[in-house]
């Protein structure tokens, strides 16, 4: 059966480079919202699925694109491991393919890694039909470009990705959850400080008001050796005077966290724009509400120790524009996430808009060239 599927694609594929057609690639279709829309016919993975193989004593699964990602998460739990960049499923078709190639990651990112990190080989097909296979089963150090590195986040305009090998993760020993009543500004501080210490900070999220010194809701997770997140628990509660979480109430957060159920995600209205801001570590307080008449009790997200923020703001263009540039100013790039009915201009800061990234365009356009000369994954989904 898998042979024929894949012989499917190929003749898909082919018959849309012959037409000068483009295709747009979907597994489940649980993020189909995310990136820049358009109505080109689909190629539909999620049938081809599968657990390939996984050696639970080498820390690797190796699935089909199509695989359900629950199903991988269940054969982990298993064994007690799991994915340790804690992908958003955002529905519950959601799959393995779909996962890597939005390349989002959760809570437990900023200790853990971004997926790609976590790739160690794929094997896709390219815009000319050709079956092909890169990087392989085991951590090592790699030759030339790594060709696996590029599926995660490429929103399908890359190839078309069929089997992916992961590095996977024993669950911890110890997790435990504070919770307490602090600005922004100072969660930051404490964040970054604890950031540098040998502390077992498995996750972070502040909510609060998107104006600068008013306090909010920092949440912390604590995963690892027990000894180790003991003591970082009584640190906590000393220094913040935090309390420990319902170990139930726990875990609802921060699931609910990573699939955006909170409150403070509220699906966005036609004006409206939900807005990712990737920024570095040493990035400041943002007062986002400078830019709209929004009320100052507006929720404001920070993860990551402040390196992902969330807020939802105005979707005109002007508002925009200034958002992006703050993002870009302070070393970071901003991201349109959600939209309302009325849609947006532009959905991600462009490459060429940064000044660290500007050089990375024509390597962008030089690589899809090579993989995809027809351009039958250039839906402009991603730019």
């Amino acid at each position: 059966m898998s042979d024929a599927q894949i012989q499917r694609f190929r003749e898909q594929i082919l018959a849309a480079a012959s037409s000068k057609s483009l295709l747009s690639i979907e597994g489940g279709g649980s993020k189909a919202w995310y990136g820049n829309p358009n109505a080109h016919p689909k190629l539909i993975t999620k049938d081809y699925q599968g657990i390939v193989d996984y050696q639970p004593e080498e820390l690797v699964i190796t699935a089909r694109a199509g695989t359900p990602l629950s199903v991988i998460e269940a054969a982990l739990a298993e064994k007690n491991q799991m994915l340790a960049f804690e992908p958003p499923h955002f529905g519950q078709h959601a799959t393995f393919g779909g996962a890597i190639s939005a390349g989002l990651a959760g809570p437990r990112r900023i200790s853990s890694g971004n997926l790609r990190d976590f790739v160690l080989g794929t094997r896709l097909m390219d815009g000319q039909g050709q079956d092909l296979s890169f990087g392989g089963k085991v951590m090592k150090n790699v030759a030339g470009y790594d060709v696996s590195r590029l599926l995660p986040g490429s929103l399908g305009t890359f190839a078309l990705l069929l089997e992916a090998s992961v590095k996977v993760l024993p669950k911890p020993a110890a997790t435990t959850s504070l919770r307490c009543c602090v600005s922004e500004s100072r969660a930051l501080k404490v964040l970054n400080e604890w950031a540098g210490q040998p502390l077992p900070l498995s996750a972070s999220c502040w909510i609060g008001p998107a104006k600068a010194d008013h306090d909010g809701e920092l949440t912390i997770r604590l995963a690892g050796a027990v000894a180790a997140v003991q003591s970082a628990t009584l640190l906590m509660k000393s220094t913040l005077g935090a309390s420990e979480l319902d170990p139930v109430i726990a875990n609802t957060f921060w699931r609910d966290l990573r699939e955006q159920r909170l409150d403070c995600f509220t699906e966005p209205e036609g004006n409206q724009v939900l807005y990712r801001l990737a920024l570095p570590a040493s990035c400041p307080a943002i007062a986002f509400s400078e830019w709209s008449d929004v009320s100052p009790s507006q929720p404001l997200v920070l993860e990551w120790h402040g390196q992902q923020r969330w807020w939802c703001g105005p979707s005109d263009a002007r508002t925009q524009s200034a958002i992006k540039q703050k993002a870009i100013n302070h070393g970071g790039h901003a991201t349109c996430f959600r939209v309302g009915s009325n849609g947006v201009q532009q959905r991600f800061t462009l490459l060429g808009d940064q000044a660290h990234s500007a050089a990375l365009t024509a390597v962008q356009n030089q690589l899809r060239s090579a993989f995809d000369p027809s351009g039958v994954f250039a839906t402009g989904r991603l730019p």
